[in-house]
């Protein structure tokens, strides 16, 4: 090979070597410039993503005050309707007691006229006047205690029931061998309850 044939392709090789730098660097340039433009892009989107925060933030806080003000209206209001319900329990609770046993001193006041009515009705005779007139008071006395056991008014049981201190009020010892120890043979004074209270014990015998 001549000299001027290896200038020539020394020649070539450059100009290649050249276009091959250009083409580098044109890019490098061009990834530059669409790195910078990803970058304005993205400064831009953060800039107006702050713009819509720094808007939003005080209508935020606003909703926040009013949800947490609307949390304390509803603690208070159902603290003051649990009140109430208990309340209206213990209000319900104290009219059932009134009413159960609002009769009680009434009730208590007439025992003594029913022990009278019953000494009056064990009389014994033989005038028919007197016959009339004790079925006459039988039959009040009979309206009466059915009254007054509609409201609630009951005879304690005695005789072959066991004695209970709650309800008996044991007057006289007794040695009857038709009765178990402890039973009571023999009713004294009749005694009532009002529902579940005891308004007058019995006063009765019980066997030894």
């Amino acid at each position: 090979m001549t000299n001027k044939d290896e200038s020539v392709e020394k020649n070539t090789e450059s100009t290649v070597e050249e276009t091959n730098i250009k083409q580098n660097i044109d890019d490098s340039v061009e990834q530059a410039e669409e790195s910078k433009g990803h970058l304005q892009d993205e400064a831009i989107e953060e800039t107006s993503d702050e713009n819509v925060i720094e808007e939003i933030d005080p209508k935020d806080q606003k909703i926040n005050e009013l949800q947490q003000l609307a949390d304390e209206n509803e603690e208070k209001y159902l603290r003051l309707y649990a009140e109430f319900e208990n309340y209206k329990r213990r209000i319900q609770k104290e009219n059932e007691i009134n009413k159960t046993y609002q009769a009680q001193r009434v009730l208590t006041d007439i025992l003594p006229a029913i022990d009278n009515i019953e000494r009056a009705l064990q009389i014994e005779g033989d005038d028919e006047t007197f016959k009339s007139l004790q079925k006459g008071v039988q039959m009040v006395h009979e309206s009466l205690i059915n009254a007054l056991k509609d409201n609630g008014l009951e005879v304690i049981k005695t005789e072959g029931e066991a004695f209970d201190p709650n309800i008996h009020q044991a007057v006289v010892q007794d040695d009857n061998p038709d009765f178990e120890s402890g039973e009571i043979t023999q009713e004294l004074q009749k005694g009532y309850k009002l529902k579940d209270r005891v308004l007058r014990p019995s006063m009765v015998k019980v066997n030894q």
